[in-house]
């Protein structure tokens, strides 16, 4: 058996780097349409692009017309769609090309029983106030997102910028609180906005019991990268919203391991 000749492969140092940071932009991508619609409509692109090949190898000229206008515009609609997507890449960019964000992964290596001390520092007013608001059965929507976009949160929002404390969110979240319809907001290790306006999935197939709170952290999860907390009003039932799905009547053991992961 004759031997693959892989002699035309020439393998450097720059063709290493130049690998490893096409794989590190992809990968990003990924994670930033992983869960959302982005994904689909990504898909779609993909799609009717081989259709494209396909019926032009098989000289369907009709076909072959159509779907080549559409490649010929692909480019500019791809920004046109994913332009928040690209907002978020560039923002991510910057985000870990700060001294912030380094001095973060120095500490986590570094200092892991410190960083682990100082996260459940941080959520422990999270997980008091949802045990407060589980008990006197008070709705609530509590959202979290690594990147505080401002157009998107706070042109519907009542800006805060303030400490997490648990008084502050069970204040938030009282009935008779203008602020408590609508949801929190927090990033950044701070209470960013309250009384937030967020738009709604648009699944079908949710439990009849889910009522606009729950579509609203659902529906944040699958445009942003952000995860969710909704105290049903009815129930006191806790659920826990990422990527577009949903973890019910979780307990605060599990609240506790899923925001040490994700906040």
């Amino acid at each position: 058996m004759q031997a693959l000749d892989f002699s035309f492969v020439k393998i450097t140092p720059l063709g290493i780097l130049d690998i490893v940071l096409v794989a590190f932009i992809i990968y990003q991508l990924y994670n930033l349409i992983r869960g959302t619609i982005a994904a689909n409509i990504f898909i779609g692109f993909v799609i009717v692009y081989l259709a494209y090949f396909v019926v032009k190898a098989l000289q369907m000229q009709l076909l072959t017309v159509i779907l080549g206008k559409f490649v010929e515009v692909g480019p500019i609609a791809l920004i046109v769609i994913f332009w928040q997507e690209i907002r978020r890449f560039l923002l991510l960019v910057g985000k870990n090309a700060s001294l912030q964000r380094n001095k973060a992964w120095w500490q986590y290596f570094f200092g892991k029983a410190e960083a682990e001390k100082n996260n459940f520092a941080r959520i422990k007013p999270i997980i008091d106030a949802c045990k407060s608001l589980k008990q006197s059965r008070t709705g609530a929507l509590i959202v979290f997102t690594k990147y505080y976009d401002e157009q998107f949160y706070q042109n519907s929002c009542e800006v805060i910028d303030g400490k997490i404390s648990k008084r502050l969110l069970e204040s938030i979240f009282q009935k008779t609180s203008p602020l408590h319809d609508g949801a929190v907001v927090i990033s950044e290790n701070k209470i960013k906005s309250a009384s937030c306006i967020l738009p709604l999935t648009d699944k079908t197939d949710l439990p009849p019991q889910f009522g606009l709170r729950h579509r609203a952290g659902i529906g944040v999860t699958e445009s942003n990268e952000a995860s969710a907390i909704i105290v049903s009003e009815e129930t006191g039932e806790i659920s826990y919203a990422k990527q577009g799905r949903v973890k019910m009547n979780i307990s605060f053991a599990e609240l506790e391991k899923l925001l040490n992961k994700d906040f």
